[in-house]
């Protein structure tokens, strides 16, 4: 498959089966996360992840997106560290482009991810919770595992209305 059929059919899962991927598959999409490019290749991206059940439980209180966070096998916290960024504009920048490498990579190997980014509205409370040095800001929370959903066809906007028109002068 082409990588734009990949990027095409990627969606955001929601309900996972209970069957908890291999630690190879968390490793794997780790390592797409891990490749993503960075100013000067900082790589200011840092993980964490869960997957005990009481600490997911824990974890769905800092959100109204419970049910996916109780659900999912496998929470990847994605977190920046702030000692190791240069530029914060380029480094959140980076760690999209890391998180996208990860969602890509899980959905290459059958498994679904969902990028939960309400949960940020508590991330002061989250990271404390988790006992995160200050050093590491939390970025996003990315749920993952084997999908137990019908996953449905994606839309986009024409690709003309997002293009901007400048003066050529």
């Amino acid at each position: 498959m082409e990588m734009l059929d990949y990027i095409r059919q990627r969606r955001a899962v929601r309900r996972y089966k209970d069957a908890v991927p291999e630690e190879g598959y968390i490793e794997k999409i780790l390592e797409a996360g891990r490749w993503a490019p960075s100013g000067l290749n900082n790589q200011p991206w840092r993980f964490l992840v869960i997957k005990d059940k009481e600490r997911k439980a824990a974890i769905s209180k800092f959100t109204k997106y419970a049910k996916i966070i109780e659900s999912a096998p496998v929470l990847v916290i994605v977190c920046m560290d702030v000692a190791d960024s240069y530029n914060r504009d380029k480094d959140l920048m980076a760690i999209g482009a890391c998180i996208q490498n990860i969602l890509l990579e899980a959905h290459s190997l059958d498994m679904g991810a969902c990028w939960l980014g309400e949960i940020l509205n508590n991330k002061g409370r989250l990271s404390k919770y988790l006992g995160l040095d200050d050093d590491f800001e939390i970025m996003a929370v990315l749920a993952v595992g084997f999908s137990d959903e019908e996953l449905t066809e994606g839309c986009r906007k024409p690709l003309m209305k997002l293009m901007i028109k400048a003066d050529e002068n």
